[in-house]
């Protein structure tokens, strides 16, 4: 089992493969010289990431009208922004190399036991879970369920979660999860600020807080204008009517566990929200938030199964009461039912996602931590409501024995009750403390001179217990260590005990030993399409491969097992990772300087802004607040403009997809003095590269705005073209797209911001880690973001090289334009460059289709689910049309079969035009096909099951089903149902 903070013995490497790795230096140097001959590796990487073999490419091309790769890349790519230096990348290592020195990078770590707490804390990964879910592609690759008769499985796994969270913090309804625990209670901040209306302008925030926590929210309540206001909870004055929320940590910072009764009924008084931030596990045996009135709860689920991974990724969740669940920020999972009257499962309120709100929202928050979700979701199944009270009331049990020691040694237990933390005056001073837990490989946390924490989890043995309680007592014996050990008072007050049950629903009652979950999980991976089925060409989103060979290192302890905030010395193999990437993404994108903070594409967004807005204000034009927009840009780009303080004024664009420079000058020149920014994508949402990029920038830099360029398409300038050689001062790069990191069914991602060297001060620091030379504020609770999938694009990148990464664009742009080329007779491509070539991906317009047979995108998307597909990206940026991004990744053979089947469709698009099928009753209408309609008694449509089911021959090979019928979209948005049904219902579906 996946097993965080733990000291490193023999006996600690992990089950995935770990173990056979080779200790031993690669010699890149050497493996250099040998590139071509009979001495290369066997396991070079390229050819096994890239899907066309040479012999097909050079079929491809012919197909698409090019003569050879550099000639379509030179007719694609504008010849004035393309990419003539040599980039300092290192030379492409095979997947055997590349893990060796990962392993000696790795080395370089030290795994201490860990016990520092603030919201961070070992846990024990279930090895059903780790090779169920965790190593499982059939999980990991799936893609956000917006399809949702084909992601039955991961919807139900979600709607656990969410069940699990409004359990456990008494509240009725939970999000799918959020980025991290100080964002989640940012993200509350801000629900409270919008149900103010906008016009309460100060937040308390109770001094007990974590200090990621609050840095957070003073980072976004800065934009708003609201002043933060630190206090002890029991002082906050609410007389003045202006405070829109408060926010307190139960248990808090220091670990002590306090009644707050009485502040949330002030707050209500004042018309202020209560905001609790607090642990899933301590909340097993403690009062419910949402029993004390709380109309907000927020914290982390890592401790559920999630490795440390020095930072991340892990679930936050969010919970609310009913009458805000309509505010919830991220993704909700529902319950609905399909045409047949069956329950089925969907991403519920999805027309109200935050960031469609552009510039009215108070949120850009467009994603989660599925993945992160599941695994905790199924941490709580396989122990059970028993199984996790067993695990509170040891951690508990043990806490109080060692404040027992604590107190008998001569120290001060500041904590009077307390569930997992103690806070310890200790003789002597932290400092010397500190250093004698360290020669234990102990880490404990240090609040100040006096003081120090320790936080204890269910990965705390005997043994270990034993060794922290010989630093508070140093002549304890093993008998008087015992002796202590006895069971001993609750430490938690009677009031506050829980009595309410946990988890009643038979889900959580169900699985307990291996077969049962294991059994379960695949059931539910059964119901879903990943990439281990079939392409996902979802324009915009960059499904390409997540190879096994970068996923494995994510379980070696000495990567996974590292707190966040442990000593810098012992992250030293990470700390040479980050410097590696920063050096690679500043190479390929011709910046400056790089933060890997940002969790998210929609987070770096935000991050970079920032970094412009705090640039404007260190130059006295702190008005400088207007960001302009394309109408064709993604939705997250308004709403983030939005949350960083600005205003949003749009630019349009021509029918060819290119943004109209004379509205554009019209627009820079109508707000000169003001203009803060544009921020646009490359290539451009419509899949073109723009020819007059570089006057964009031009235009916007003469009018003082600095330029934001969406790293959304990087996929196609990879070593072709650098955004910051053209012009763009500031990007995001989505390392689950361009760089490897799995989509996991809807997270993790991250969203690193490289910058010119003039906004380079104002990226993110952090309150704990802080960085030399940086003063803005920070954006994610872990200092480095999500570290441990940080490895996944290094590893690429090193496999890769830049031949290698080259080569991965320049397939990207081939497999697009032989798919655009194969569907043009059928379909209109809607969007080309000037000479009739698409970048990466390309839009197709279905709206004639609406006319001609009563068909639209949605019935195409759903008619491909028979098919043994997932849709392309509907209806956006053009209403009624789909955009394609094959990716580098899969072969021909994969791109033919994905065309053929939209042809298929279009002949039978053709049947209904031509009256041999109805409008209202066809195989597009009635898609999708699951196996209950087919096999039936009882069959009404005018064709055939086999034409329903079997629409060409692959399909009887292997045929993927569809989790249930249509969707009732309507019906489960009117009547909102975000956790787990009765298990009847379970039965009679």
């Amino acid at each position: 089992m996946l097993r965080a903070a733990r000291v490193i013995s023999a006996s600690r490497l992990l089950q995935g493969g770990a173990a056979s790795l080779p200790a031993v230096r690669s010699n890149a140097t050497l493996s250099s010289k040998v590139v071509g001959s009979w001495l290369q590796a066997s396991d070079t990487f390229e050819k096994r990431h890239i899907g066309p073999t040479a012999k097909k490419s050079a079929d491809m091309l012919t197909v698409v009208g090019a003569s050879s790769m550099d000639d379509l890349i030179s007719r694609t790519v504008p010849t004035s922004i393309q990419l003539s230096k040599e980039v300092k990348l290192s030379q492409a290592l095979s997947e055997s190399e590349m893990h060796a020195e990962l392993r000696n990078l790795a080395s370089e770590n030290k795994v201490y036991r860990s016990y520092i707490g603030m919201g961070y804390y070992g846990t024990l990964m279930p090895a059903a879970i780790q090779r169920s879910i965790f190593e499982n592609p059939g999980w990991y690759t799936q893609y956000t369920p917006y399809q949702a008769e084909v992601a039955q499985g991961r919807l139900e796994s979600l709607v656990n979660f969410q069940t699990m969270v409004s359990d456990l913090t008494g509240l009725a309804n939970a999000n799918a999860s959020l980025l991290d625990e100080a964002t989640a209670a940012s993200e509350a901040f801000a629900l409270s600020f919008s149900v103010a209306g906008g016009n309460k302008k100060r937040f308390f925030v109770d001094e007990k807080v974590h200090p990621q926590t609050k840095a957070l929210i003073e980072t976004h309540a800065d934009p708003f204008g609201v002043k933060v206001v630190y206090s002890k909870h029991t002082e906050f004055d609410f007389s003045a009517k202006d405070v829109c929320g408060v926010l307190f940590q139960y248990p808090n910072t220091e670990g002590a566990i306090e009644d707050y009764t009485a502040l949330v009924n002030k707050a209500h008084d004042a018309e202020a929200l209560a905001i609790c931030a607090t642990d899933l596990l301590a909340l097993t045996v403690l009062k419910a938030p949402g029993e004390f009135g709380c109309d907000v709860a927020v914290g982390s689920a890592q401790r559920f199964g999630v490795p440390f991974g020095y930072g991340g990724p892990h679930a936050a969740f969010f919970a609310v009461k009913e009458k805000y669940v309509r505010r919830l920020p991220g993704r909700v999972i529902g319950v609905s039912k399909d045409e047949n009257g069956k329950m089925a499962y969907r991403l519920a309120l999805q027309t109200r996602e935050t960031h469609i709100r552009r510039e009215k929202a108070t949120s850009n928050i467009c994603t989660a931590q599925a993945l992160l979700a599941n695994i905790a979701a199924m941490y709580a199944i396989y122990h059970g409501p028993e199984g996790l009270k067993t695990i509170s009331n040891r951690v508990h049990s043990m806490t109080a024995g060692l404040a027992a020691v604590a107190k008998a040694g001569g120290h001060t237990v500041e904590s009077g009750a307390f569930f997992d933390t103690l806070t310890i005056a200790v003789k002597g001073g932290s400092d010397k403390f500190i250093a004698s837990a360290l020669a234990k490989h102990i880490n404990v946390r240090r609040i100040d001179d006096a003081r120090i924490g320790v936080s204890l989890d269910e990965t705390v043995t005997a043994s270990d217990l034993r060794d922290l309680c010989g630093l508070f007592d140093s002549s304890l014996t093993d008998e008087k260590f015992l002796a202590t050990m006895l069971p001993a008072p609750s430490a938690i007050p009677a009031a506050l005990r829980r009595q309410s049950p946990i988890l009643t629903h038979p889900i959580f009652n169900s699985f307990h030993t291996e077969h049962e979950l294991v059994r379960y999980c695949k059931m539910l991976e059964n119901k879903d399409i990943s990439l281990v089925h079939s392409m996902i060409p979802l324009g915009s989103c960059t499904m390409k491969l997540n190879s096994a060979a970068e996923m494995v290192p994510l379980v070696w302890p000495e990567l996974a097992n590292i707190h966040p905030f442990a000593p810098k010395d012992q992250a030293a193999g990470y700390q040479r990772m980050f410097a590696d990437m920063e050096k690679y993404l500043c190479e390929i994108t011709g910046y400056d300087s790089f933060t890997l903070q940002p969790n998210s594409g929609a987070n770096g967004e935000y991050c970079g802004l920032m970094a412009i807005r705090g640039y404007h204000a260190s130059r006295g034009e702190s008005n400088r607040n207007v960001c302009l927009i394309p109408v064709s840009a993604h939705g997250t780009n308004p709403a983030s403009a939005a949350v960083a303080g600005m205003k949003i004024v749009t630019v349009k664009v021509l029918k060819t997809g290119a943004i109209d420079m004379d509205d554009l000058k019209a627009r820079c020149a109508d707000h000169s003095k003001n203009l803060a920014a544009i921020m646009i994508t490359y290539p451009s949402t419509f899949g073109v590269f723009d020819e007059d990029v570089r006057e964009v920038c031009d235009v916007v830099h003469s009018h003082g705005g600095q330029v934001y360029l969406d790293g959304a398409n990087m996929n196609a300038q990879v070593l072709l073209c650098r955004p910051g050689d053209y012009g763009a001062d500031v990007s995001h790069l989505n390392l689950h797209k361009t760089f490897c990191i799995p989509h996991g069914g809807g997270g993790p991602g991250m969203g690193p911001v490289g910058v010119k060297k003039h906004l380079a001060p104002f990226l993110p620091t952090h309150p704990i880690v802080p960085y030399e030379g940086r003063k803005g504020g920070a954006v994610s609770a872990g200092p480095f973001g999500s570290s441990l999938i940080t490895t996944i694009s290094w590893a690429y990148i090193k496999m890769m090289g830049a031949s290698g990464l080259r080569s991965a664009t320049s397939h990207a742009i081939l497999n697009a334009n032989y798919m655009a080329a194969r569907l043009k007779d059928d379909f209109h491509i809607m969007f080309r460059g000037k000479n009739g070539f698409v970048a990466h991906e390309f839009v197709v317009d279905l709206k004639p289709f609406k006319a001609s047979a009563n068909v639209d995108a949605v019935d195409i998307a759903k008619r491909l689910q028979d098919y043994g597909f997932h849709s392309p990206t509907m209806s956006w940026p053009v209403p009624n049309s789909l955009m394609i991004e094959p990716t580098e990744s899969e072969p021909r053979e994969e791109l033919d079969r994905y065309c053929d089947a939209l042809i298929s469709i279009r002949q039978e698009i053709r049947d209904i035009e031509e009256g041999r099928l109805p409008k209202d009753n066809n195989p597009l209408k009635r898609a999708p096909h699951p196996v209950e309609d087919v096999t039936s008694s009882k069959w009404d449509r005018p064709y055939t099951r086999e034409r329903a089911a079997f629409p060409l021959p692959y399909l009887r090979r292997s045929k993927i089903w569809p989790g249930c019928a249509r969707v009732n979209d309507t019906y489960g948005d009117q009547n909102l149902m975000c956790s787990c049904p009765p298990m009847e219902t379970y039965c009679s579906s």
